[in-house]
């Protein structure tokens, strides 16, 4: 008689085993696998639901396994994870952050659109096209990129509460983490529908929008002498004009996108204006409502402008990851363009999240490869805004990324060099330096560079209202109060002068 042998591991079958071509272990392996999935009824037990709106994909996956339940091993079929990563995931030593992991994973789970708030593939959104009396939210992630909503959310942008326009000291942000970077994953990727009117209002004529476009470009001019605080409500009535024309107006395909990247410019420079004076949420409202406009207008510069901001506000406020993955996702997006200033600047953004997460290496060759694209000069690509890049600032951006690693001597060499290039009408960004560098002098033990650095940053800070200035010299008090003497106690007085003096107030 021939041996017979288990057609799955091979083994020989035992002569008590009749008629089944499998051993006991593999039938029984067989049975335990076959129901393994995901059921409905489990979006309804509370923690799932808590831990999809807190996008905590550890305690997820933890609390799915615990009530189907699952093995790691059954849930790692499902997703396509390592059983592995999931135990790392788990327990915390890992997370999901990559936007198309983390689609991947919700959908594999069958997750219920209505309740995860972020663009699954082949979900329909509910959320509507246009509600021009809610601020972006997490809600706003899974809205439709189309132009009702582009309107509407310019609409948020313009809006003007006093308790959004209070400096916000505690920082909050509309978004951060996994529900920016899905945002940010929707603006490179959906498709910009037409944007051509056909109403009754008044016919757009060519010298309106080069108007519009002369208004915000002598705003930024404006902002960069004198600081955010002085134009900020001019440049909030400047998108509300070019949001009424775009609401109202009749206009062609072409006049409307370009309507559309006047309006993500002008809303750009708005979040920043409101940032550099402090407003961090009225700031990112009108930031993300720049991006809505920005993929409008088929233009990706615009869009980079924008996210170049939010990497800014990001990693000023404690979310320097957030930075970080929003440059790589801007570099990406304008890579083929040629535009060597651009991506310059957008990798000396990057560098900066990089150095507030202490990545030193990666910073360093984040610098690197800035110089050497500004050293090429700007491209035939290179938008019109970003005249004020140069070498200057990427030695200034290169001395502060040092400064926050910590080699204070080296971020005081590089903002001298910095301070001899930078365009002397860009006032607040000179101050911004300077204040800087009184820092790394005197964190570096050099009193009388930090002293002459303190004294050039206060001269110049009298001719500029900006909450972010303010900020930089409460910490060169900081420092000038570890150093007794008449001279720091000098500069002590005068910084809290000049400071009470640029309070903003509402």
């Amino acid at each position: 008689m021939s041996t017979r042998r288990c057609e799955r591991c091979g083994c020989t079958l035992s002569r008590y085993n009749d008629g089944d071509s499998v051993c006991g272990p593999c039938a029984r392996t067989v049975v335990e696998l076959a129901p393994v999935g995901v059921p409905a009824w489990v979006w309804r037990d509370g923690l799932v639901r808590d831990s999809l709106a807190e996008l905590d994909f550890g305690r997820l996956s933890k609390r799915l396994r615990e009530i189907v339940p699952l093995r790691q091993d059954d849930l790692a079929g499902i997703t396509g994870l390592t059983q592995g990563y999931l135990s790392r995931l788990e327990a915390g030593r890992v997370q999901l952050t990559h936007i198309e992991r983390i689609v991947d994973f919700l959908d594999a789970v069958g997750a219920p659109p209505a309740l995860v708030k972020l663009p699954l593939r082949g979900a329909a959104s509910t959320a509507p096209l246009e509600s021009a009396s809610s601020s972006p939210t997490h809600d706003d992630v899974a809205a439709p990129w189309t132009a009702r909503r582009m309107v509407a959310a310019l609409h948020d942008a313009m809006r003007g509460e006093p308790a959004a326009m209070r400096p916000n000291r505690r920082h909050f942000l509309i978004l951060a983490g996994t529900a920016l970077s899905a945002y940010i994953h929707q603006w490179a990727i959906a498709d910009a529908e037409p944007l051509g009117r056909a109403l009754d209002g008044a016919q757009v004529v060519p010298g309106l929008v080069a108007s519009f476009q002369g208004t915000i470009d002598g705003l930024r001019t404006m902002d960069a002498s004198s600081g955010s605080g002085l134009v900020a409500g001019l440049a909030r009535a400047h998108l509300s004009l070019i949001y009424e024309t775009l609401k109202s107006a009749r206009y062609d395909e072409k006049t409307g996108r370009r309507l559309a990247g006047i309006a993500a410019d002008t809303a750009t420079q708005l979040g920043w204006f409101h940032f550099d004076t402090g407003h961090h949420e009225a700031a990112q409202r009108a930031l993300l409502a720049a991006l809505r406009a920005a993929h409008a207008s088929g233009d990706p510069r615009y869009g980079v402008g924008a996210l170049s901001y939010l990497a800014i506000q990001s990693y000023s406020v404690g979310n320097p990851r957030d930075a970080v993955t929003a440059m790589q996702s801007a570099r990406e997006k304008v890579r083929t363009l040629g535009s060597s200033y651009l991506e310059a600047m957008l990798l000396t953004r990057q560098a900066r999240g990089h150095a507030k997460l202490g990545e030193e290496q990666a910073c360093l060759r984040a610098l690197g490869r800035a110089a050497e694209l500004a050293e090429q000069g700007p491209g035939e690509q290179d938008p019109g805004w970003l005249y004020w890049m140069n070498r200057g600032e990427i030695l200034g951006q290169t001395a502060s990324c040092y400064l926050q690693l910590g080699e204070h001597t080296t971020a005081a060499g590089y903002f001298e060099q910095a301070a001899s290039t930078l365009n002397p009408a860009d006032l607040r960004t000179r101050a911004l330096f300077a204040s800087r560098a009184a820092s790394a002098h005197l964190l570096a033990g050099e009193r009388d560079g930090g002293f002459m650095a303190a004294d050039t940053a206060l001269t110049l800070a009298t001719s500029v209202q900006s909450a972010r200035l303010n900020e930089h010299l409460e910490q060169v008090v900081e420092n000038l109060q570890a150093i007794p003497g008449p001279r720091s106690g000098e500069l002590i007085e005068r910084s809290r002068q000049v400071m009470a003096a640029k309070e903003f107030t509402p």
